[in-house]
């Protein structure tokens, strides 16, 4: 759902420092909020500040937000938690293997150029989608 920013409630949170949120603000522009922030019923953020800090700095008036029945500040605490340490970034192996593959899908091949131009010749002829 679709919350009013400025109706958020950031109370004293763990994280003291939210770092550069610049690259987060430019994936958020190029490729939308891909997760929600969490809010309770009263409007005070659980998890996601650093996207709601991003999201201010694009000029956005609201942000998609999931909300739960939270209010004790032991579940408040073990929410903001679990969203900071359950996450696990890409193995150095995996990060070469996504760069190796998005560099593959940016700059095909002569003949992988060829076989999409003729693909998209006959789409184009058979009015064909898929």
């Amino acid at each position: 759902m679709q919350v009013l920013i400025e109706d958020i409630i950031i109370k004293k949170r763990l994280r003291k420092d939210l770092g550069d949120i610049s690259s987060l603000a430019i994936s958020i522009k190029k490729f939308g909020q891909i997760n929600p922030v969490i809010i309770n019923k009263s409007n005070v953020l659980i998890a996601g500040e650093r996207r709601l800090a991003a999201v201010k700095t694009l000029g956005w008036k609201t942000i998609n937000a999931v909300i739960v029945d939270v209010l004790d500040p032991l579940e408040l605490l073990e929410y903001e938690i679990e969203e900071n340490v359950q996450r696990r970034d890409f193995s150095p192996e995996e990060t070469a293997e996504a760069t190796q593959r998005l560099y593959q899908l940016k700059n095909p091949s002569f003949f992988q150029k060829i076989w999409k131009a003729i693909s998209t010749f006959f789409r184009r002829i058979f009015k064909r989608d898929d």
